[in-house]
């Protein structure tokens, strides 16, 4: 009889844990964060932005561990085995804005890329236009197409060799490092002359802000998207995890990494622009500006008058590589998934997603619009994809998942409490989520914001949306016919 074949999955509890963490730390965690936090008051923001992760975040991850876990297939197989089989568009349209966020966020990286190699080219240096550095590199499509493509590259690499001997081994050398990063460089920004300020923008709470709705609506979307809660990520990676795994305790570790990396990040961003900008307002100015005008503008060209700072700069933006690179790998790791369910080999699957990645990536690297329209679009659906967990949970029933699938093998026993939030929590903050960004999509184009090829009105999001789901929802019955790897067959191997 011929032997079976060993499953590829994850070997230790830390190798997921540091794969999971990995996925869930990314840029937003170091450009986005940071500015969210002193916009929006500091201590009250970080308190909302915490119990954000017991509302929303974590209840979603592990929902995805649940059905990723239980029934070994990617996100488009477990909705239609998990939930039933006229439900697997719902998966589809998961996989879906994975993807088309990864094709974009493979440039993002590759900036990373780039900038990291100027770090340690020594280019930040006093005197340097780091808006001229920035508009040159972005404006040129060679360049953005040479990062994105190493960024990809690399990325393939790891992921041909598996999840054993690609993932689990990079994962966990990359993620320890990157929190060794953040640590130097916040220690750097906090003993800066002039940083007490920027600390206190940080940990000191502007009560004031819990009254406006904004805060609360930014700090619950931060969390969505920084954990990774929704993307599909979480069911990916647990597909390849151990049958007994304590789904409730690693959803909170990885939480509460993501978490600490945040402030980390932060620590290291905000006292630094206060530190060293010429005064308050002019720090002000620069976290109300844009991400990228934060780290690849405003923190470049104070690297140059940080003493130390040539030696922090490469620090500061290896970190940005490994958050991002993490990320990535997990993004197209559901790519390759949803092919391997489909019945092709990882190494087919490989070279398939990461082609498409660098293929249908072109447009967000040669034309910048083009990545801001995606970004606005597929950003807020992840929101969507959200939502479709929570309703697949409804369908399978709350308490029975809690009964029969988390606190069995779960340290931490979720009570009532939990299905309460999925049953009814949840969805309400996913409806005030989606509603406020529709919202400011409406109020900041009120002329326009019907026009659907913009690049960020309300009416761009939704022709993209119904398209995509108009598309998904003919092919449903293929799609579950074309998943033929079972979950029974896949148990057995």
């Amino acid at each position: 009889m011929k032997p079976k074949a060993s499953r590829d999955e994850f070997v230790s509890r830390w190798g997921f844990l540091a794969a999971a963490i990995g996925m869930a730390v990314g840029t937003g965690n170091i450009w986005r964060f940071p500015r969210m936090v002193a916009l929006y008051g500091g201590g009250a923001y970080i308190l909302i932005y915490i119990l954000a992760l017991f509302l929303w975040s974590a209840p979603l991850l592990m929902s995805e561990m649940a059905m990723g876990r239980t029934v070994r297939l990617g996100p488009i197989g477990s909705f239609r085995d998990f939930v039933s089989r006229r439900s697997t568009w719902m998966g589809a349209w998961m996989v879906a804005v994975c993807m088309l966020i990864t094709f974009y966020y493979a440039v993002v990286t590759g900036w990373c890329l780039k900038y990291t190699v100027l770090a340690f080219q020594g280019a930040f240096k006093p005197g340097v236009d780091t808006q001229a550095l920035w508009d040159r590199f972005v404006n040129s499509p060679w360049q953005n197409l040479f990062y994105q493509f190493m960024a990809i590259l690399i990325t393939g690499i790891i992921l041909y060799k598996g999840i054993k001997g690609g993932v689990e081994k990079v994962t966990k050398f990359m993620v320890p490092a990157l929190f060794i990063f953040l640590i130097i460089a916040a220690i750097r920004a906090i003993t800066l002359s002039g940083a007490r300020l920027g600390l206190e923008y940080i940990f000191i709470p502007d009560w004031s802000k819990l009254k406006d709705p904004a805060t609360w609506l930014q700090a619950f979307t931060q969390s969505a998207w920084s954990t990774g809660a929704g993307w599909g990520l979480m069911l990916t990676y647990s597909v390849y995890v151990k049958k007994k795994e304590d789904i409730s305790q690693n959803c909170f570790i990885v939480g509460f990494g993501d978490q600490t990396a945040a402030l980390l990040a932060a620590m290291a961003v905000i006292p630094t622009i206060f530190a060293l900008m010429p005064s308050p307002e002019a720090a002000r100015e620069v976290m109300a500006g844009s991400n990228t005008g934060l780290t690849f503008i405003s923190l470049a060209g104070l690297f140059p008058r940080m003493p130390g700072g040539f030696i922090i700069a490469p620090i500061f933006f290896l970190a940005m590589v490994f958050a991002a690179l993490t990320s990535l790998i997990a993004q197209v790791e559901v790519g390759i998934r949803t092919l391997m369910d489909f019945g092709l080999n990882r190494q087919k699957g490989t070279i398939l997603t990461t082609s498409a990645c660098f293929l249908l990536g072109i447009p967000s690297a040669v034309f910048p619009d083009f990545l801001n329209n995606q970004d606005w679009v597929w950003g807020v659906a992840l929101l969507v994809s959200g939502f479709f967990t929570l309703l697949a949970i409804r369908r399978y029933g709350p308490d029975r998942v809690r009964q029969e699938i988390l606190n069995p093998c779960g340290d931490i026993k979720m009570g009532r409490w939990w299905s309460i939030v999925i049953s009814f929590i949840a969805p309400l903050i996913f409806i005030s989520l989606t509603t406020w960004w529709f919202y400011v999509a409406i109020s900041s184009n009120p002329g326009t914001w019907w026009q659907p090829f913009s690049v960020s009105t309300a009416g761009t999001i939704i022709f993209q949306w119904l398209a995509l789901l108009i598309l998904l929802i003919l092919l449903n019955n293929l799609l579950a016919r074309k998943t033929v790897i079972t979950s029974s067959e896949e148990s057995e191997r």
